[in-house]
């Protein structure tokens, strides 16, 4: 299936996003790939505005945004209507931007970047879909504070707080930005959380969340990890959060495989 998106589209852009989800986009995200039991699942992000004559969409009916294609085990998709889907979705993404009157300016291979507006003497970040700030993989506080200079409106202000709140608490902490996002661990015990941003809401990821207590209210489907979403509007409950990283500095963290 990334063979015939990738022949559909060359100008594609791929990204490893969200604890392990690749992500396709070009003018935005045209669709995303899950690996559950029984299937294969591509969730386009705008499917429901989109052609579909030969019916590929077989799952994520009920909402007014998404289709999905659910792939069973010996199941074929037809090479030529799938790949005429992906070129709709990426049309699609076209129009809808061109309709906002958002004209993208990102380097060759960064579709669906946008730029913000910057402060007088401050460089300009550009952001991915739903917001989040482009920043190149790197180690270091370095990156970790272009990302959070990166975030948009309100949502910097509590990229500035969560930061200062970890080190605060974890004076010993490790930084870097791993997929668009800030991870945060301690050298040799592993990575004990990141966040990430999308449009309403800033959402931190806790590796070994199954273990925290209170267990963190969102769930996944790793079986170790829970999320905390902050929505626009929230108040940082400081107290919970620094509860939560103190505990999670006490845990083996996440170790990446390579």
């Amino acid at each position: 299936m990334r063979a015939l998106i990738l022949e559909a589209d060359p100008e594609m852009t791929e990204e490893w996003k969200w604890m392990g989800t690749p992500v396709w986009s070009h003018r935005g995200i045209v669709c995303t790939g899950e690996a559950y039991t029984k299937v294969v699942k591509l969730t386009f992000a705008r499917g429901a505005r989109i052609p579909d004559p030969s019916r590929l969409f077989n799952s994520s009916l009920e909402g007014t945004t998404r289709r999905a294609i659910d792939i069973h085990e010996g199941e074929r998709v037809g090479a030529g209507a799938f790949k005429a889907l992906v070129k709709a979705a990426v049309a699609q993404n076209g129009s809808a931007g061109a309709a906002r009157g958002v004209v993208p300016k990102a380097k060759p291979g960064a579709s669906g970047a946008k730029p913000i507006k910057a402060r007088k003497g401050e460089k300009v970040a550009v952001l991915l879909s739903g917001g989040n700030p482009r920043i190149a993989k790197a180690d270091g506080d370095a990156p970790v504070q272009a990302y959070i200079a990166g975030m948009p409106g309100r949502k910097r202000d509590l990229g500035k707080r969560l930061d200062a709140l970890i080190v605060r608490n974890v004076p010993s902490v490790r930084k870097a930005v791993k997929w668009n996002s800030p991870f945060y661990g301690i050298e040799g015990q592993g990575w004990l959380l990141s966040f990430h941003v999308f449009t309403h809401y800033v959402k931190v990821t806790f590796f070994r969340g199954t273990s925290l207590r209170p267990v963190p209210p969102g769930a996944s489907k790793h079986k170790d990890v829970r999320y905390f979403d902050i929505r626009e509007g929230d108040e940082l409950d400081e107290t919970q959060m620094a509860t939560w990283v103190k505990q999670a500095a006490a845990l083996p963290g996440w170790v990446l495989s390579s």
